[in-house]
This record gives C-alpha cells, sequence and structure tokens, in this order.
C-alpha cells in the first residue's frame, strides 16, 4: 500500500496479488487480468473505502481518494482535482491558447495540467532530486539551533 498526502488530499492505493496466469501469457492477457482483478478489487471494497473516507476526511481535513496497483496496471478510482490560481504572462498565456486551439486541452485549466503532467512524466528523475534535496534540507532544520522565537 503507497499513501501519498498533500495539504488538499490523502491519496490511497493498494497493492494487489498478480494474478496467476499460465506460462507464457501474453502481456495483453496479463494486462487484463490485472485490470479485472483491480475491478473486482473497487466493486468489493466500495463500502468500506466509503465508511473509511467519512471518519477520514474530517479527521485529517484532506480529501481521501483510492485506487489499486496490480503488477503494472495501476488504477486510481477518485481523485480529487483541487483548483490552482496562478498568474500567466501573455507569452505563457500563448502557449496554452494554442494547446486548445490544436484540439490537445480543452481549457486552460485543462491544458495546464496537461503540461504539468508532462513535465512529470519527462522530468521525473529531476523533480525526484528536487524532492530528495528539500527532504535534506528539512533533516539539517530539525538538527539545527531551536531560536527563542516570539513571545
Amino acid at each position: 500500500m503507497s499513501i501519498e498526502v498533500d495539504p488538499d488530499e490523502l491519496q490511497v492505493v493498494g497493492t494487489l496479488p498478480p494474478p496467476q496466469l499460465p506460462e507464457g501469457a501474453s502481456e495483453e492477457e496479463v494486462r487484463v487480468a490485472e485490470q479485472a482483478r483491480i475491478s473486482g478489487f473497487r466493486e468489493e471494497s466500495r463500502g468500506a473505502r466509503v465508511r473509511i473516507a467519512e471518519e477520514a476526511q474530517p479527521a485529517f481535513r484532506r480529501t481521501v481518494s483510492w485506487g489499486a496497483q496490480c503488477g503494472g496496471s495501476r488504477v486510481l478510482f477518485t481523485t480529487a482535482g483541487v483548483p490552482v490560481m496562478t498568474r500567466l504572462r501573455l507569452a505563457d498565456r500563448r502557449v496554452l491558447d494554442t494547446l486548445i486551439d490544436a484540439g490537445v486541452a480543452r481549457s486552460r485549466s485543462e491544458a495546464l495540467a496537461w503540461t504539468v503532467r508532462l513535465v512529470a512524466e519527462h522530468e521525473a528523475d529531476w523533480i525526484q532530486e528536487l524532492r530528495d534535496a528539500m527532504a535534506s534540507v528539512e533533516e539539517v532544520r530539525a538538527r539545527g539551533p531551536r531560536g527563542a522565537g516570539p513571545d
């Protein structure tokens, strides 16, 4: 199981055992079997997931979202679409509008989300390096001197 948390969402992704298939099963057969296992889990666990979310959301003050992973397949059942405010200059807005005009996105919001996903996909190693570096900074801060702070 993996749990990811940000200020708005707590995302829980369960790990399911891979399906037992005959030796020599094709990649397509494996993928279909994994998807079927995930689909079955989604239906079987719906009531429990709803009850857990109803208790966890007020306690953690975050939306609880769910998913499952089986072998190489990962499916998110629910996710939080959180609005993010940003100010963009003309050149940046033109990029988003070009994506809309080309049919890649239906709105500036969708175009911006598409670009963020593209950067995350193509720069995943670099993004992870940044996260690791920030974690190191937090560790150093935690070991540092404690100021008296305001009274």
